[in-house]
């Protein structure tokens, strides 16, 4: 009885031990290939506003960090390109404004493409897909560069007005 007993509990721990590996493929860091080409195109500024801005050296920078996105392939680039225009922001903030251009339309469209930044920076943090707040983020950012547009364009004189 013993050894009826005993042979197919032998049998069945056998077989639940076997080996069973599966083999999962997993390359550890996920690749994601970014199409510029989707992209918007920047906002064309006027010459008016050129003339002020060319002189504006913190936001030239900021330009010249902004044109790196279109040269992105993946999402580790995109990363880095983003801590960089993170800091270059930062700095533009803190510059001195053009006189004709320190109002607070400019600044507050500045900070609006600030908040997609790290929109985007929270997405590639947490492996989403940031195709989304990178379209968001070029919208905010032809915003802050159309506004230069309005700014010297505009012929009002608000003085007259609120008196």
């Amino acid at each position: 009885m013993r050894r009826l007993f005993f042979i197919p509990l032998s049998i069945l721990i056998v077989l639940a031990c076997k080996n069973r590996t599966e083999v999962v493929e997993n390359t550890g860091e996920e690749t994601y290939e970014l199409n510029a080409e989707k992209w918007p195109n920047k906002q064309v500024v006027n010459s008016l506003a050129m003339d002020v801005l060319k002189d504006w050296d913190e936001f030239q920078s900021f330009e010249t960090s902004f044109e790196a996105l279109y040269r992105v392939e993946n999402k580790d680039d995109l990363g880095l390109t983003i801590d960089d225009l993170i800091e270059k922001q930062k700095e533009l903030a803190a510059s001195t404004y053009p006189e004709v251009f320190d109002i607070p339309q400019i600044k507050s469209r500045q900070k609006v493409f600030l908040t997609y930044l790290h929109k985007i920076k929270g997405d590639l943090h947490y492996r989403l897909n940031p195709d989304e707040s990178i379209i968001q983020m070029f919208e905010a950012y032809n915003a802050f560069r159309n506004q230069f547009n309005v700014t010297m364009n505009n012929t009002l004189d608000t003085n007259l007005i609120l008196e």
